[in-house]
Order: structure tokens, then sequence, then C-alpha cells
């Protein structure tokens, strides 16, 4: 039986028991100074870790609905960011929102440092018009890089009987959500059109992930969105029924374009969605803005690092395969760029001074 007496410092011949009791002391101060050194280990570990955390800039995209373009451009953007934060230190995260004018919003009240905003509300946003019109003119928005053109697109069943916009007057019309770009756009054009109250009373706000089946279903005559081509949702729509696209006659966009000159004009080409004829429409540039107050380093390091993996950044949307990199400077005039990018445009030679954007 080994003794359960106190061992003293007492030196005196081992017998069996006590070598073993000896042997558990030190065993056990062995165990003892292994966990200081874990334990140490762990404590410079997460200093090291919480130094460079403290070095890191974490940054926040605002996007838009998970099925759109935005959101899987923010994640991809961050991804590429991500990777190389070790280089540059900065690293972000997404937020899904309802689009660009909850990304205003969120910039304005600096929930969000990054948004993704059509170039139209960007504009209104800026300059305190339009739906802004109430607030403050927000003059600190800066423009980073530009996407892809965002076209004015409404779609019909191929079966029914609107041939023309006009021919929409008191349908079911979805516009989509409150906040969003593109029912604040169908406001603009419908206001610019003289459309009355009554003509526009059966207008919905359905997700644009149930868009395609609410068409087919007939629980709506036609949906109105701004969208990059090709669409994954158009797409989808035509796989559960036909349809038609419905344009804008020329004399409707030029009116619009000599009124807002934030908006170009553009077409639907033949060969998207089965077209034979290309389709005559407008559009607005979708954008990726900041506050002025951004670190001109920050901004630098996400144009560079999208700019050098740009062969990748383009695949992950059928909207922006047409694109090329230079094509991130082609920001427009509707909010001053960023001085961040727009060193890096006029060091890679993108920008020079007679194609510097102004500020209207």
């Amino acid at each position: 039986m080994i003794s359960d007496r106190k061992i003293t410092g007492t030196r005196r011949p081992l017998d069996n028991g006590n070598r073993f009791i000896w042997s558990r002391q030190i065993l056990n101060w062995k165990r003892i100074r292994s966990f200081s050194f874990v334990v140490l280990g762990i404590f410079l570990t997460v200093q090291s870790t919480s130094a460079s955390g403290e070095d890191q800039e974490f940054i926040t995209i605002g996007t838009g609905g998970v099925t759109g373009v935005y959101y899987p451009v923010g994640g991809a953007t961050c991804q590429i960011v991500n990777q190389t934060r070790a280089e540059h230190g900065v690293r972000c995260s997404v937020e899904a929102s309802s689009g660009s004018i909850s990304n205003i919003k969120g910039i304005k009240a600096r929930d969000l440092d990054f948004g993704f905003v059509q170039s139209d509300w960007l504009h209104h946003a800026f300059h305190g018009t339009a739906k802004f019109a109430e607030n403050e003119p927000f003059g600190d928005f800066r423009s980073v890089f530009a996407l892809h053109n965002e076209v004015a697109t409404v779609v019909v069943a191929a079966d029914s009987d609107y041939y023309k916009f006009d021919d929409l007057k008191g349908a079911r019309v979805n516009i989509g959500a409150s906040g969003s770009g593109s029912a604040a756009t169908w406001r603009t054009v419908i206001d610019g059109l003289g459309w009355s109250d009554t003509d526009q009373k059966q207008l919905s706000a359905l997700k644009a992930s149930t868009l395609a089946d609410a068409l087919c279903s007939g629980r709506i005559d036609a949906y109105f969105i701004l969208i990059g081509h090709p669409a994954g949702l158009i797409e989808d729509t035509i796989e559960q029924c036909g349809i038609r696209l419905l344009g804008f006659d020329e004399e409707e966009v030029t009116a619009l374009l000599d009124e807002h000159p934030y908006y170009r004009p553009v077409t639907i080409p033949v060969g998207n969605y089965g077209l034979s004829v290309p389709v005559s429409s407008f559009g607005v540039v979708a954008t990726f803005v900041t506050s002025e107050k951004m670190s001109e380093d920050i901004v630098s390091t996400l144009v560079s690092t999208l700019y050098d993996n740009f062969d990748y950044f383009r695949n992950l949307h059928p909207a922006l395969g047409e694109m090329t990199r230079n094509e991130l400077a082609n920001l427009g005039s509707s909010v001053p760029v960023h001085p961040g990018a727009m060193n890096f445009y006029r060091e890679r030679q993108i920008l020079t001074e007679d194609k510097v954007p102004s500020e209207n």
C-alpha cells in the first residue's frame, strides 16, 4: 500500500513506495512546467493575433438581393480582397440589402463603408433631388469603379395583349421592392410619361426570385426591372413560359435623356433570349461607391486587387462577361471619383486629364 504521508525534503533511502511518490512529484512538476509553457504560448499567440487584428481594416459592402448581380459581385469582391489581406491588411464582408436606395442610406448613416448604386440615384442623392429632395444633398459620395449597364427591362407573357410600354396602364406590374433602384426608376419613367395614379393602381413589390412564377401563372401581367443582360431571371422565366420584351420608342428615350442626363441609351442585343431584333431601352451604370472620408489606401487596395484579378471577377456573372479591365473607370459624371481610385487609374493611364469625370 502506498503511503499517504506528505513527502518532506528530508533525504533518506527510497523504498519502492517512496520512489513512486517522488517519481509522481517529478512528473507532476513537469506537467505544471509544460502547462505553463502552453499557457505562455497561448498568451503570446493571443497577443500576436490581437496585434494583427488591430492592424487590419474592416469594411462592409452593401449589395442587393441574393438573386441579383450586386450580391454575388460584392461577395466576390470581398473574397478577392480577403485572400490577399495579409499583404494589405483590409478585410471585408457583404451585407444583403434592397439595393441602391438602401445602400445610399447605409453609407450616409455610416452603417456601410461601400455599396453598389445605380448612377441615377447616386446623382439624386449627391444633389438632393427627386426622391432625396427633402434631404440635404450628400456631397460626400465618391465613385470607385463601374460595372455593367443596368437596362430598364419590361417582361410580359408572349400571349398577352401588351405590345408597347403605354399598354401597361392599369396592368398588374411588379416594379420591385421599396428601396430598390428599379422601383424608384419606375416612378421617374411614368412621371415623365404623364401617367396618373389611376394608371398604376395595381403595382406590386414581389421578390425577384418569385417573378418568373408570378408572370407565368398569371398573378402579374408584367415585371419591370433594371438589370444587366443576359439575366438569369429572364432565362428562368423563359423556361416556364413564352415571353416578350417591351421596348421604349426613340422619342420616349430621347425625352428621358434630355431631362435626365445620367441615363444612357441602351439596347438589348440580338441573341439574348432568342431575340431576332434588338430591343431599344435606356439604362444606368451600376457604380461602386463610398464617401470622401474613406481612406485612399483602402480604396486603392480594392481597385488594384480587382484590376489584378479581373478575369476571375468578370467570370462571376454573365452580365459582366463583356467588360474589360479599363471599363472599371467608366464612371460617368454622377459624382466625383474618389482620390484613391483616381490615383490608381492615372498610374495605369486608364484615365487622363481629358477623361476625368466632372461633377454635374
